[in-house]
């Protein structure tokens, strides 16, 4: 494979083999970054390679919750790029949309894992590649479910809340590295995520599908490439999200609570 340029900006994504990820590693790729794609899902990293070329995309196994996976999969990507790591985009993650009870234990250890620590692994790992590399920075997936928390979506939207609390905390520390770290928050997205998981609760129903892949992605592609001082830590994805994050500042605490209660048909 050959390297990259040094003036070929680089991403590294998890969850890269579709939905979110890969419509923002597509859209990176289109305008010559060098992308590092990582997923659980081999057979669509293959894929995606295949389309864009091994020179252009790197591809790795990688589950968010093993930092052995992570440690491999940033030390191939640095003697690729030469360590550059120019963006972070953490977007691997998964859903429960089920009465909080119903669900297995085990199911919501697993969400917070990858949804949580998953974040929290790359942060920290990345860490290095992201300091040497000027003006880097980090791009956390986050969610409308963080603005108030959805009924079964109860530990999704804590881990999203979660997300976003170190999305602030960590922007405040790593400005004295240069580093920007931002979050993204949409509403529902066309993803097999939403199709397969969530679109039997009445929420979606309710509010619709409005956003597809390819919303998150311009988002993203905006963060990324805007100047590192004109970046709000946190970007609102569709006119819906937006309405409810304006109200949510706006009503009190008990109205927030009727009006999701009553989207979600409680």
């Amino acid at each position: 494979m050959s390297m990259p340029t040094p003036t070929r900006r680089t991403l590294f994504v998890t969850g890269a083999a579709a939905g979110i990820g890969r419509a923002v590693a597509e859209q990176f790729l289109r305008a010559d970054w060098f992308v590092g794609a990582c997923d659980v899902d081999e057979a669509g990293l293959t894929a995606l390679q295949q389309a864009w070329g091994a020179e252009r995309c790197q591809i790795a196994r990688l589950d968010v919750t093993s930092t052995d996976d992570w440690q491999a999969a940033l030390k191939g990507f640095a003697l690729a790029t030469g360590g550059r790591l120019d963006v972070l985009f953490n977007n691997a993650g998964i859903a429960i949309a089920q009465p909080f009870e119903e669900a297995a234990l085990v199911r919501h250890h697993r969400l917070i894992d990858v949804n949580l620590k998953g974040v929290v692994n790359g942060c920290h790992l990345a860490f290095p590649l992201l300091e040497r590399t000027a003006h880097s920075r980090v791009i956390n997936m986050c969610s409308a479910s963080a603005l108030y928390g959805q009924p079964e979506l109860g530990t999704y939207s804590a881990t999203k809340a979660a997300v976003r609390s170190l999305t602030e905390a960590l922007d405040i520390e790593w400005r004295r590295h240069g580093i920007r770290v931002v979050d993204v928050l949409p509403l529902f997205v066309n993803t097999a995520m939403v199709t397969h998981e969530v679109s039997r609760m009445k929420t979606v129903s309710t509010l619709g599908v409005r956003l597809g892949p390819e919303d998150v992605a311009n988002t993203v592609w905006r963060l990324a490439n805007a100047s590192a001082a004109s970046l709000p830590v946190h970007s609102l994805v569709g006119w819906q999200t937006k309405v409810f994050a304006l109200l949510s500042k706006l009503s009190p605490g008990a109205l927030n609570r009727l009006v999701t209660a009553r989207m979600a048909g409680y």
